[in-house]
């Protein structure tokens, strides 16, 4: 009978420590889990992606600051791109300005109003014109904010029987904002200004 009783004893205290190295067990496991996913929000937190020639890249938050050549090259080589390329269609006009005037303030919506009331768009539509813009070369300063920069380019300008070159060198400023599907850099060109516009060459098609 005694050693029944020991054999109760026994199987109690082993189920015991069997209970207890499973709260062990568990509650370690459950800091892990919680130590683990915090890990990763934390690098989520620090990881931003960047795009630049239509291709996303991922960096660290901490590693953005060597990035900003690149960004702010882009940005700016974006915004010329699609305020700058013309074609004789109303619609198409007005989506390419909308998207550009998305990435730059007032300054060149001011600069777009001169030109719609100018008549320069219509222009284009009613005798055909489509216009390209290629980057040459931007200058970006970052050694202070905001971040001036200075865009020079050509403009090829496709009539019925002509093809005309033309020079544009602008400057401006760029400024941080918040991203957005329309604006993914979140950068934003201020000050803008076009210094020098003028004819190089025209040929016959």
């Amino acid at each position: 009978m005694f050693q029944q009783f020991r054999n109760i004893e026994s199987a109690f205290k082993l189920s015991r420590i069997v209970a207890i190295v499973a709260i062990i067990c568990s509650v370690l496991f459950s800091v892990f889990t919680v130590w683990f996913y915090q890990e990763i929000i934390r690098e989520k937190d620090n990881s931003v992606f960047i795009i630049a020639n239509g291709k996303l890249f991922e960096a660290f938050a901490e590693e953005r600051g060597k990035y900003w050549p690149i960004e702010t090259k882009d940005h700016v080589k974006t915004f010329h791109h699609y305020f700058f390329t013309l074609h004789p269609d109303d619609a198409v006009i007005k989506k390419n300005i909308n998207k550009a005037l998305y990435l730059a303030d007032h300054s060149a919506t001011n600069e777009y109003k001169n030109l719609r009331e100018s008549g320069y768009y219509s222009s284009l539509i009613s005798a055909n014109i489509s216009q390209e813009i290629e980057c040459e070369h931007i200058e970006v300063n970052l050694d202070k904010t905001p971040w001036y920069f200075r865009y020079t380019g050509k403009q090829r300008i496709v009539r019925a029987t002509t093809i005309t070159i033309r020079t544009l060198v602008t400057e401006g400023y760029i400024r941080m904002t918040q991203p957005s599907d329309n604006n993914p850099h979140g950068l934003m060109i201020e000050r803008w200004r076009v210094l020098e516009n003028t004819d190089i060459s025209t040929s016959k098609r």
